[in-house]
């Protein structure tokens, strides 16, 4: 097993540690109803979102995210967190208000230093994720 400290921008949201869901594709598609990516296409298609921590490149917010989020949150759906490359200023707003942790702005391209399966130590407020190759199971 290796590890491997990443540093981004201080984020909000409490420590947490879990396994990854990565993938390098912008594209939305979150079903918020089952919290699956049902996207014919999307790298991420068929997996869940469920108890992960997600990294994206960059996620798209809007007015109804915030929302959507809490919905998904208040019928046991919710991510553990999001890791991001870009977060847009609505994005970076809505897991706030919902309690979820959030980082972004690494200073590597997050979704090739991690791959899901790999198993990861997130503290939004130092901004720092530590990951530890290979640690879990690939689901």
């Amino acid at each position: 097993m290796s590890y491997m400290v990443l540093r981004g921008h201080p984020g909000t949201g409490a420590a947490v540690s879990g396994i990854a869901l990565a993938a390098s594709d912008n594209r939305d598609g979150l079903d918020p109803v089952r919290g699956i990516f049902p996207r014919s296409g999307h790298a991420l298609m068929g997996r869940s979102c469920v108890d992960v921590i997600l990294v994206l490149n960059a996620a798209q917010g809007g007015g109804a995210t915030a929302r959507m989020l809490r919905d998904m949150n208040q019928r046991g759906l919710c991510l553990k967190a999001l890791l991001l490359n870009a977060a847009d200023q609505i994005m970076a707003q809505s897991p706030a208000f919902d309690g979820l942790p959030i980082i972004d702005r690494f200073e590597i391209d997050v979704t090739r230093a991690i791959a899901t399966g790999d198993w990861l130590d997130v503290d939004p407020a130092s901004g720092t994720v530590i990951i530890t190759n290979g640690a879990a199971e690939i689901f």
